[in-house]
């Protein structure tokens, strides 16, 4: 079917070149990428290229099989898994197994936390079941929590707060700082438990600082807990929720 497919097109770009010519470069306008789910926590990576692109793309994968396989190091993938990885690596400047530049959302319902033999698994807003939080290859995934399907909380593996979790944050603290009788506006969003010392980057534990106290923290003798700061003094005060 397929060479009869082929002959059909050749007829027809023969019989027809002026009209053949011009789907062509309407063709070509329609390149695109789309990404879909698959399988087993699997995704499918497609694009739609002008013929001459794609056999050359191919065609330099095909290449890096060849010149890993007369190498010195002993061959311990497929052909199909050494040209995955060397996409990924071509893609995004990293090898296949170097943390991505990127922040994934994964969807964790409550019950999973509350009881470590729950078989309800994380997924992956779009594309369904995954096991990246065994093994995450990206610099930052969003823990968000949910509770029949609804988020109900989250928190970050970044160390920064950024997008809707510092939106959160900004607003529950009304846009002032946190600090006892600071009514400064809020300069820096700040761990309460450090991200050095194990703190997640979460809603609970971030907080709105302005630049003094949040600079401050930092020097000989001021403390700063999940709800209280100690001063040099030893004076403590309770931080403002």
């Amino acid at each position: 079917m397929r060479r009869i497919a082929d002959l059909a097109r050749t007829v027809a770009a023969a019989v027809a070149p002026e009209t053949f010519a011009e789907r062509a470069r309407a063709a070509r306008r329609d390149r695109h990428v789309t990404i879909s789910p698959a399988e087993d926590g699997m995704a499918v990576l497609r694009a739609l290229l002008p013929m001459e692109q794609a056999i050359t793309c191919y065609a330099a994968l095909r290449k890096a099989v060849t010149e890993h396989w007369v190498g010195a190091e002993p061959v311990t993938r497929t052909r199909g898994q050494i040209m995955a990885d060397t996409l990924v690596a071509r893609l995004t400047g990293q090898a296949a197994t170097t943390p991505a530049q990127v922040e994934i959302q994964v969807l964790v319902p409550v019950e999973s936390l509350l009881d470590p033999d729950s078989p309800l698994p994380a997924e992956i807003p779009g594309f369904g079941p995954t096991d990246l939080l065994d093994h995450a290859t990206c610099v930052g995934w969003r823990r968000l929590v949910t509770r029949d399907g609804i988020v109900i909380g989250g928190e970050s593996r970044r160390r920064g707060f950024g997008g809707v979790l510092a939106d959160w944050i900004r607003a529950r603290d009304r846009g002032r700082c946190t600090e006892p009788g600071c009514d400064a506006p809020i300069a820096h969003l700040d761990h309460r438990r450090r991200w050095s010392e194990g703190g997640p980057t979460s809603l609970g534990n971030g907080r709105g600082a302005c630049a003094f106290h949040n600079q401050v923290r930092e020097q000989p003798g001021w403390h700063l807990t999940d709800h209280t700061t100690t001063t040099p003094t030893g004076r403590r005060y309770t931080l403002r929720s």
